[in-house]
């Protein structure tokens, strides 16, 4: 009776060190795919970072030639068309348009404010 019982608890305490073993291949593993996942978020932050840089120097060459034609910082008519754009491509990629209109529109208040600061220096 006693060598049954014996192995049992040797048998029961096995079970806990393989599931115990498991636990932390587990947490392992999730730990791994986290850094994973977060090298691949890095990556977009940077490629965002960069569009972004190359966007704006876009607006700034766009700023310029306003400046230099007299015409206004602001377009109100292509920023509603950019908005309604954006949150068309932002409802197919499944994103949330309210963020997707936030966004932009920080972007063009951000590039608005490029373009009188051209025109200020084009007119002192």
């Amino acid at each position: 009776m006693g060598s049954v019982s014996a192995r049992r608890r040797r048998n029961a305490t096995s079970l806990v060190r393989l599931v115990h073993v498991d636990q932390i291949n587990d947490k392992t593993r999730a730990q791994e795919r986290l850094l994973e996942l977060r090298g691949s978020i890095d990556n977009i932050d940077a490629a965002l970072i960069h569009l972004l840089a190359e966007r704006f120097k876009l607006t700034e060459t766009v700023g310029e030639l306003k400046a230099d034609h007299g015409l206004p910082p602001a377009d109100p008519e292509r920023e509603s068309r950019q908005v309604a754009h954006l949150r068309e491509l932002a409802e197919d990629a499944h994103l949330d348009p309210e963020f997707a209109e936030k966004f932009l529109t920080f972007i063009v208040a951000e590039v608005i404010r490029h373009h009188e600061r051209i025109a200020e220096t084009r007119e002192a």
